[in-house]
């Protein structure tokens, strides 16, 4: 077949593709396809993080004044609880590896689909199932209030839903663990031929990192609550010191999951925009081996660090003391990543569209959180910071600024291929304004707070603290007008956005050698392994309005290959 045969299947958009191949909500419900399960999850995801921005919008009113009577004190606990489970275990967690690893990772690997499909499909309805049953401690439990982490004793004594809401913790982590296996099989057997480890995308190393955790630390989440829920009902004298327990216990075991599953939360993250910084700077990502080794690191070392979240619990201080030690030793690996965004960014040809003002957002916010982390992880600074604003700061910096800013910016970056239609980029860097302005005049008033000792989960405070929760809560609409903004801009690109090519950004990664929207088998042909960091290696067809593969171009028109330049 002539080269330009070749180059128009591929790159020119077909009449059928995954998304019409297909119809009926049972062609949907129980398709094994991978970028249809992608699309799923992100519905998904993105409806657990409107329902706990709602939450979250309700407590920023209620304290607008110090003497707030819009919530019941009782009210108030289920409230900040729900915002907080909902946002860490139906949202966070999954949203960026099931939504958009989903989707693009067998195609940066040049494979048809996940290794098993079918146990894709159940990691989805475990999701649906594990949300519904988080959120049934309303509607049968009377709400929730223990806060997010089911510290005992309270959360055996209280009346509240937590047999709901821990049994729906333990499905979403079944549903994790589904996740990450799957994705470790893929990456480990379905490589196109010629497809070593160091040419796979970075997004691909965080994935497989994330993986890792998933599938070593959930079950430890999940046996903690299993043991909570039979010490709540049998009484069997695990946590409850009534019975001879101990519910410092129960927090060694959480935290020896949940600390990896901050890792779990900002890796794939740190993925995206590894991508992203590359691809519209345009040039070769700088210390590649280095991001790439610093994501297997960060996952190991997030299994070593849970009790900095106990330094005021009574342990051992030789413990403490080593726990510390090791906190900042995480901060390494984090710094290499930044350092080499930062000088891939230099002298790079970037182009300041949507997706890389995400990225750049990313980097301000996530280096906010890194470092105030620090003052977190040393001894004598934490004990007067421990449970106040300042933590609260901290982690929504880490969590939110990181993995909120990477997902949006993750879906600007691949919105076209997956729907085939470009979205309004002035609208969108105006949706990134906005989170960014909103977030930053949301949390920084409440560092100043925690500095000042405003504990966190108060329902009322001195009257002196007025003035920064009002700020805060101002920062905190314009966020929210920040984040439903931009999905408004991307689902109407996804229905009314002009058609695009298959790669108008010229990325060099696997996935955009598919036609826009993919095929149900994503490839028509197999698609040319090249390194994904070789920019030089796509050139624009005018004919197909888009950037193509060298060797698919027409050889009369095919500019010269640049000289390397040698410093």
């Amino acid at each position: 077949m002539a080269t330009a045969e070749i180059r128009n299947k591929i790159f020119s958009t077909p009449e059928t593709n995954y998304l019409n191949c297909t119809k009926g909500w049972k062609s949907w419900a129980f398709t094994l396809d991978h970028k249809r399960i992608g699309v799923m999850y992100l519905v998904g995801v993105s409806i657990a993080l409107f329902l706990a921005g709602i939450f979250a919008l309700v407590l920023r009113s209620h304290l607008v004044k110090f003497d707030s009577g819009m919530l019941s004190y009782d009210n108030y606990n289920k409230m900040f609880t729900l915002h907080g489970a909902v946002m860490v275990f139906s949202f966070i967690i999954p949203s960026i590896p099931a939504a958009l690893g989903n989707f693009v990772l067998p195609m940066m690997l040049g494979a048809k689909d996940v290794a098993f499909p079918r146990m894709n499909l159940a990691s989805f309805y475990l999701w649906i199932a594990g949300t519904s049953c988080l959120l049934m401690a309303i509607l049968f439990g009377g709400g929730l209030d223990t806060g997010w982490t089911f510290y005992t004793p309270y959360s055996i004594e209280t009346e509240t839903g937590v047999i709901y809401a821990t049994f729906g913790a333990f499905i979403l982590g079944f549903s994790s663990i589904f996740t990450g296996l799957n994705f470790l099989v893929t990456v480990n057997t379905m490589r196109s031929p010629g497809q070593t480890w160091f040419k796979l995308p970075l997004f691909l190393w965080s994935l497989y990192a994330t993986s890792i955790i998933q599938v070593l630390a959930t079950p430890v989440l999940g046996i903690t609550l299993l043991m909570l829920i039979a010490e709540k009902t049998m009484h069997i004298g695990i946590f409850d010191p009534r019975y001879g327990g101990d519910p410092v216990l129960f927090q060694h075991f959480f935290w020896f999951y949940s600390h990896p599953a901050v890792y779990i939360m900002i890796l794939p993250a740190m993925g995206v925009i590894s991508e992203l910084i590359s691809v519209y700077s345009q040039k070769r990502i700088f210390g590649y081996s280095f991001i790439a080794f610093s994501s297997v690191a960060i996952a190991l070392l997030g299994f070593l660090v849970w009790g900095h979240h106990m330094f005021t619990s009574g342990q051992s201080p030789i413990v403490t003391l080593i726990f510390s030690a090791i906190t900042f030793t995480v901060a390494i690996p984090s710094a290499v990543k930044v350092f080499n965004w930062l000088a891939t960014l230099f002298k790079g040809s970037i182009l300041l569209n949507t997706p890389m003002l995400f990225a750049l957002s990313f980097i301000f916010l996530f280096g906010i959180g890194g470092l105030t982390g620090l003052f977190l992880g040393a001894l004598s600074t934490d004990i007067h910071l421990h449970d106040t604003y300042f933590v609260v700061a901290h982690f929504h910096f880490v969590m939110v600024g990181g993995t909120l800013t990477a997902l949006l910016g993750g879906l600007f970056h691949w919105w076209p291929k997956m729907f085939g239609r470009m979205y309004n980029d002035a609208l969108g860097r105006i949706s990134c304004a906005l989170v960014f302005i909103g977030f930053n005049v949301t949390f920084f008033p409440q560092f100043v707070m925690g500095a000042r000792g405003m504990p966190r989960r108060y329902a009322s405070y001195d009257p002196e603290f007025q003035i920064f929760h009002q700020i805060s809560t101002f920062g905190a609409f314009v966020l929210g007008i920040g984040i439903l903004m931009a999905y408004v801009v991307l689902v109407y690109a996804a229905f009314k956005g002009p058609r695009c090519g298959s790669n108008p950004f010229r990325a060099a990664s696997m996935e955009w050698q598919s036609s826009s929207p993919p095929d149900f088998h994503n490839f028509i042909h197999q698609p040319t392994m090249n390194d994904p960091y070789d920019f030089d290696s796509q050139v624009y067809d005018e004919e197909l309005d888009t950037f193509i593969p060298r060797e698919f171009a027409d050889p009369d028109k095919l500019p010269a290959r640049p000289e390397p330049v040698h410093h």
